[in-house]
């Protein structure tokens, strides 16, 4: 006896649901227990739905999708209705999942179990009660879904996915209104050219759609022979659909009609009140929803044709130089900020980056965005120096302070900024910085160091305030980063902490020629989406759960990378270049407090140094050396530590210059002394040391070894120091 055969004699069906596709195939028996001819028959989801009780399908759903996620048996009782919603039986379904691409498959069986006893109330009753209760449930799922819903596209994906209780639309479709004419927003259970017959249909015409809109009142049409009847002139071209029932509704919001929806049905539908009642709540749901994220998608477009306007594109063709840039809005109101970034052809062919931040995150932020960094291109291009273009822009909204803002009862602005000066030949940067946070270096070993620059009080404060200039060279194989404080100090951060989580992440993104790709851009690009996505999150964390503290201040970040050096030649061939990691600092006479500076950049450089010791040895040393410049001299001090070598027998040389000729002499200070230390200090603690004379003055140097037992041995004459 076949499989069939005996599943039909002890009244079991089969059937398979393809939820990929929407189908669903009966053999002879399932379809006899769905109260349909007894012979195998392949049907539409909807056309199934339709004959399950709307709340055990609801269940049904919900256990399915668990079986599906667990991969476990999926077993329920489901109430056969007819047409009426009468119970006819009570069926056992059990099926296992099986997941497909895109979507499930389930394969089961259908068998019937004993239910309510002939003659009883129970057994004819209609289930309005239960469908009405249902129906609540479906409304309230539905009206959720829509109000979460961010997008035009997502709208409707979540109007196709509604399943409506006791009757589900196969087919669905929504009319926007462009002028005198009606278009296809969007569409669901048709093919993609389906729509081309609708496209541009006038007002005037005679289809249900047009009327909907023209009247505002709904349009129910429960068979084909009433369709025909109502719309001869458009009936051909509903009839190619093969449906049997259609609802048109208006698009109702504000009292306004924005479009029409249709809903149409592959079984009879008689539209009776309840059904209408739910199709009329859904249409008033969804024209909210429209209106609503067509809205959002109206400033959307006004923030990027902001932001588009207001943020260049950074120029991908320096000679020897490659540039990523980024810029975030908090996502508030029309998402444009006062963060801004720029770069500027100079009349002496360097590139001139600028990266600032306008107090506040409101539209007047955006504006006085846009007109303050139109100035410092103004005044960049007539070829003025750093200092000088963030002084004449002070001046600027300084002015507009006073004129505008003061006049109109506002509160004043002002505005961060840092200024760089690129030649691209040399890697040389001139900066200035009017309040903002000092760039960082990431060095051609991986090691990032925040270099601190001199810098003036914010723009607009002091009209005529002084902003000195800092000179830092860019190497080969470098890449400096420039950023607004909303990358810094975003999630609860402070300066401190801020740059230690951005050094993370700086050191530890690939980027340069060493890459797979081989390509400096990519990997820069890499860096720069790296940087953004450690502040922001996934983008679908944006506005809730644990990272929604996260978004409180505009991101704007630049980054310029010179290209690295070329391979050395050796005897076996080419040899890859050494990495050298070197930090410059000057201290200048009325700045004694960058000592702390110099001795935190010393710190830095040797981070990840093997002797503890040895790094708490150094920043002691350099702590002396430049503090006696400052005592003993009249000039400023130099400071440069560069370390070579490969790592564990790497090499520390510190320099401190300055303009005095006067070499320093061995003393014998006593124990109650309060100077006369340093020479000591160099002689206990270094691997080697001494004093060169230059030209305009002098340079007092010690090295450090990373081996024990490394350091140079006794000091020649050239080097030995005055007694």
């Amino acid at each position: 006896m076949r499989t069939e055969d005996l599943l039909a004699a002890i009244a079991t069906g089969l059937w398979r649901w393809d939820n990929a596709s929407g189908r669903v195939t009966l053999d002879a028996e399932a379809a006899r227990l769905l109260g349909l001819p007894a012979e195998p028959v392949e049907l539409t989801e909807a056309a199934v739905r339709s004959r399950f009780h709307p709340v055990d399908f609801a269940e049904i759903n919900g256990v399915v999708q668990l079986a599906v996620a667990e991969t476990t048996l999926a077993e329920a009782r489901l109430r056969i209705v007819d047409e009426h919603g009468r119970v006819q039986r009570i069926v056992r379904s059990r099926s296992r999942p099986r997941v497909v691409d895109g979507g499930f498959e389930l394969v089961g069986t259908l068998q019937e179990v004993p239910g309510p006893q002939p003659g009883t109330s129970a057994a004819h009753t209609p289930i309005t009660g239960d469908w009405r209760r249902s129906r609540e449930a479906f409304l309230l799922d539905a009206g959720r879904a829509l109000a979460e819903a961010r997008s035009t596209a997502e709208v409707l994906r979540v109007a196709a996915g509604l399943s409506m209780p006791g009757f589900m639309p196969d087919g669905l479709a929504v009319f926007g209104i462009e002028g005198d004419r009606l278009s296809v927003i969007g569409h669901h259970g048709h093919h993609s050219d389906d729509e081309r017959p609708f496209a541009g249909m006038a007002q005037a015409t005679d289809h249900p759609a047009a009327e909907v809109v023209r009247t505002g009142r709904a349009r129910y049409l429960p068979t084909p022979e009433e369709y025909r009847r109502r719309y001869p002139d458009t009936w051909p071209l509903a009839d190619g659909f093969r449906r049997t029932s259609w609802a048109f509704l208006p698009l109702v919001n504000a009292g306004r009609t924005i479009g029409a929806w249709m809903a149409a049905f592959a079984q009879p539908v008689a539209f009776t009140p309840d059904e209408r009642s739910v199709l009329t709540t859904v249409a008033r749901m969804l024209a909210q929803a429209l209106a609503r994220a067509g809205m959002q998608e109206e400033q959307q477009e006004l923030a990027l044709g902001l932001q588009r306007s207001m943020m260049p594109t950074v120029q991908p063709d320096i000679p020897g130089m490659t540039v990523a840039a980024r810029y975030v809005p908090t996502g508030g109101g029309l998402e444009v900020g006062g963060d801004w970034y720029d770069m500027i052809p100079l009349p002496s062919g360097r590139i001139a980056l600028v990266i600032g931040d306008v107090q506040g995150h409101d539209v007047r932020a955006a504006g006085l965005m846009g007109q303050l960094r139109i100035a410092l291109r103004a005044y960049a291009s007539e070829g003025h120096h750093p200092d000088a273009v963030l002084s004449r822009a002070s001046r600027f909204l300084a002015g507009i302070n006073e004129t505008e803002l003061r006049g109109h009862g506002e509160d004043q602005r002002f505005a961060t900024c840092l200024y760089i000066e690129v030649d691209p030949a040399t890697g040389l940067l001139d900066i200035a910085r009017a309040g903002h946070p000092d760039p960082a270096i990431r060095m051609s070993d991986g090691t990032m160091l925040v270099r601190p620059t001199a810098g003036g009080l914010p723009l607009g404060i002091v009209p005529d305030t002084d902003y000195p200039t800092t000179r830092l060279v860019l190497e080969p194989g470098e890449t400096m980063m420039v950023c607004t404080d909303g990358l810094i100090e975003t999630g609860g951060h402070d300066l401190e902490t801020g740059w230690a989580r951005l050094r993370d992440i700086l050191e530890g993104c690939e980027v340069g020629e060493d890459d797979e790709d081989g390509e400096d851009g990519e990997s820069l690009e890499r860096l720069a989406d790296a940087l953004v996505q450690a502040v922001h999150g996934p983008p679908s964390h944006h506005t809730t759960g644990p990272l929604v503290d996260r978004r409180e201040d505009d991101i704007a970040v630049l980054l310029l990378r010179r290209e690295g050096a070329g391979c050395a030649v050796g005897t076996g061939g080419l040899l890859p270049p050494q990495p050298v990691r070197r930090t410059v600092l000057s201290v200048a006479q009325a700045e004694p407090e960058r000592i702390a500076e110099a001795r935190r950049q010393v710190r830095d450089v040797l981070h990840d140094w093997a002797d503890p010791d040895q790094v708490d040895s150094a920043v002691l040393m350099v702590s002396e050396m430049v503090t006696n410049v400052l005592l003993h001299t009249d000039g400023d001090a130099l400071l440069v530590a560069e370390i070579t070598g490969e790592r564990g027998a790497r090499r520390i040389r510190v320099d401190v210059a300055d303009s005095s000729d006067e070499l320093p002499h061995r003393r014998s200070p006593g124990e109650l002394a309060s100077s006369g230390r340093g020479l000591m200090l160099l002689e206990l603690m270094a691997g080697a040391w001494g004093v060169d004379p230059r030209g305009d003055g002098k340079s007092t140097w010690f090295e450090l070894y990373e081996e024990a037992g490394e350091a140079a041995g006794p000091l020649s004459s050239e080097s030995e120091p005055a007694a």
